[in-house]
């Protein structure tokens, strides 16, 4: 009894080989030829794998940290020259408030004087104004000129790097003169 349903089946497996090897025949179904396209197909998609897909994944991983660093780079710049200009400010102030309690001292002084003395002490008042606002305009032009030579180094090196390449001079020179203009803007 056993063997009744293993003889029913193999009548079913020769049935459907033989459906099988009548198909292939019809169709012109080689399985050497078939099985040597699986070969090459395997063997071009490892060397695609290994030579295309994974490198191409690491340039662009690569690529997406440079951006990155250059998005940082640049956040980094703009809080410098907000500090910078911060700085810039509190020397301003802190120069006319110092010009202002020159101006005042002299003042006082001037008419504790008689009226000779309190000439030649607002004489003497208005050439320390002078010298102390021609002092704060060379501190400001020089820190200006500081603050634009700094901008146009970090834009120029932050160029460098978010386009991964090296700046010509003349490159060099332009962002930097671009820079310039911005900051005095």
């Amino acid at each position: 009894m056993t063997y009744i349903p293993f003889l029913a089946a193999e009548g079913i497996v020769d049935s459907l080989v033989e459906s099988a090897q009548r198909t292939g025949e019809t169709f012109g179904f080689n399985p050497w030829l078939f099985f040597s396209q699986i070969v090459s197909f395997v063997i071009v998609a490892a060397i695609l794998q290994q030579f295309a897909y994974k490198p191409i994944l690491k340039v662009l991983e690569e690529r997406r940290k440079k951006i990155a660093d250059g998005l940082a780079n640049a956040e980094k710049i703009k809080q410098q020259l907000a500090e910078s200009e911060k700085r810039h400010q509190e020397i301003l102030t802190k120069a006319n408030a110092d010009a202002q309690r020159m101006i005042d001292e002299a003042r006082a002084s001037a008419q504790a004087l008689s009226d000779k003395k309190a000439q030649q002490a607002i004489s003497e008042a208005e050439q320390i104004i002078a010298k102390a606002h021609e002092a704060a305009r060379i501190e400001r032009e020089k820190m200006f000129t500081d603050l634009k030579r700094e901008v146009g180094r970090l834009v120029i090196s932050t160029t460098a790097k978010v386009t991964g390449k090296v700046l010509s001079d003349d490159d060099q020179r332009r962002l930097s003169e671009e820079a310039s203009r911005e900051v005095a803007a």
